[in-house]
């Protein structure tokens, strides 16, 4: 397994442009998303399976993660001395929420869900749950202090770290049914809806956000096996270039709303993260990064280019052409980029994870404020 280059070592507080004080110590994290930051929610919310090798790198069993390990959001609560974030909905094992709790479910999107959609869980729900989950909390510490070692502290809600993941299944699944030019038309109307939410949680006492963008969709074997299969619609790296476009599109308004946010609300800190730069650095630089396959899924069928095929996932067994077809994981994820065709390996998301938390690609930047070592135990 090779060792990907990462930063030496975490955060004690961070001053921002605007002159406030980004400080890292956080009691608590509540999370918000897709797949990309799904520690469980998806698969004990609506009994999704998840089969090994998902999960075999770190947990050594399927994890509630569509990854082969840990994802970007399990490095950054690491960097922050934090546990990784229980799911919200698992209700087995150990769900203590005393630092903090996951709402982001696999397959979510910012509109809400219809009878077709993989998830049920959109974003306005995942604020609801929050909502609710506040309210039950603050209930029961008012009962006395059994609660206390499993239950956030009513202060963490202000000072917690929020933080969002969300909006690739939005762009992604639209391409199935919709032209280019209607996608990039809804993009404003979907963004109300994760400003709707903001808004909630900022009523309910959040006051420091950290969102990220949406990453290069086009490079997604997925993507490229169903739309990519005119040369012409490829750019250089042989990712999809309407995919792509209309990511940057988004991000471009996403960020727009987020200098909005924090033009509005004064008293909160909000901070965007450019996942999409992070991400389509990695696929163009790949082998300098200690990388070998920037697209090809490690857990896959159908071998290269892709190794992807829709009608099986990682992990599965299925009858395909008469044949009975188990999907195994490539011989070392950590060469690989994408994991199943969808999500990224566990190598991958440690790169994306080291590269925010050197602060260039945040909006506020913090790269300039750092006279601090980053303590990084992954």
């Amino acid at each position: 397994m090779k060792s990907h280059l990462l930063l030496p070592l975490l955060f004690s507080s961070i001053c921002l442009n605007n002159a406030k004080c980004f400080d890292f110590h956080y009691p608590a994290v509540f999370n918000f998303g897709d797949s990309n930051s799904d520690t469980g929610d998806l698969v004990a919310g609506i009994g999704a399976q998840l089969h090994p090798p998902n999960g075999q790198t770190y947990f050594k069993t399927p994890a509630g993660r569509f990854c082969d390990g840990r994802l970007i959001i399990d490095f950054l609560t690491d960097a922050m001395d934090l546990p990784f974030l229980n799911a919200y909905l698992e209700s087995l094992g150990a769900p203590v929420f005393h630092k903090g709790c996951n709402f982001a479910a696999a397959g979510s999107t910012i509109r809400p869900a219809t009878a077709t959609s993989v998830s049920p869980f959109s974003f306005v729900i995942q604020v609801e749950q929050f909502v609710r989950f506040q309210s039950r909390v603050l209930e029961l510490l008012a009962k006395g202090r059994k609660y206390s070692k499993y239950l956030p502290s009513a202060s963490s809600f202000t000072d917690a770290l929020y933080t969002f993941d969300i909006g690739q299944n939005d762009l992604a699944g639209a391409f199935y049914s919709k032209t280019f030019d209607q996608i990039v038309a809804g993009i404003p109307s979907t963004l109300e809806e994760f400003e709707t939410g903001l808004k909630i949680l900022y009523e309910q006492g959040a006051r420091k956000y950290w969102i990220h963008n949406t990453g290069p969709l086009g490079c997604l074997p997925q993507n490229i096996a169903f739309f990519g299969t005119d040369p012409s619609k490829l750019d250089e790296l042989g990712c999809v270039s309407g995919h792509n476009q209309a990511a940057k599109l988004f991000n471009l308004q996403l960020h727009g709303l987020t200098k909005k946010f924090q033009a509005q609300k004064p008293d909160a800190t909000v901070t965007y993260v450019d996942i999409y730069a992070i991400k389509s650095n990695l696929i163009a630089n790949y082998s300098k990064n200690g990388f070998e396959q920037p697209i090809m899924a490690c857990c896959g069928y159908g071998g290269p280019p892709l190794n992807y095929n829709s009608q099986i996932s990682c992990g599965e067994t299925k009858v395909l052409n008469g044949t009975s077809v188990t999907v195994q994981a490539c011989d070392d994820s950590s060469e690989y980029v994408n994991w199943d065709g969808i999500h990224y390996t566990e190598a991958a998301n440690q790169y994306v994870a080291s590269q925010i938390l050197t602060g260039k690609y945040s909006d506020p930047p913090f790269a300039d404020k750092m006279p601090f070592l980053l303590k990084l135990k992954f």
